[in-house]
């Protein structure tokens, strides 16, 4: 069972790191097709954490 948290945790860091980016593209006002697809690549692994943890 902890190795699914663990994986759960990743999932979890991975989407506040790639929203983070997402967002820092966005004050360095890059692409908005690169600041869209890292926000839903974020969006989807965080949310994907979430749900595993309950």
């Amino acid at each position: 069972m902890s190795h699914m948290n663990g994986f759960v945790y990743i999932l979890i860091f991975a989407g506040l790191f790639l929203i983070g980016g997402a967002y820092s593209f966005w004050k360095q006002k890059l692409s908005k097709g690169v600041v869209v697809l890292l926000a839903l690549a974020g969006l989807m692994c965080f949310a994907t954490g979430v749900m595993k943890l309950m």
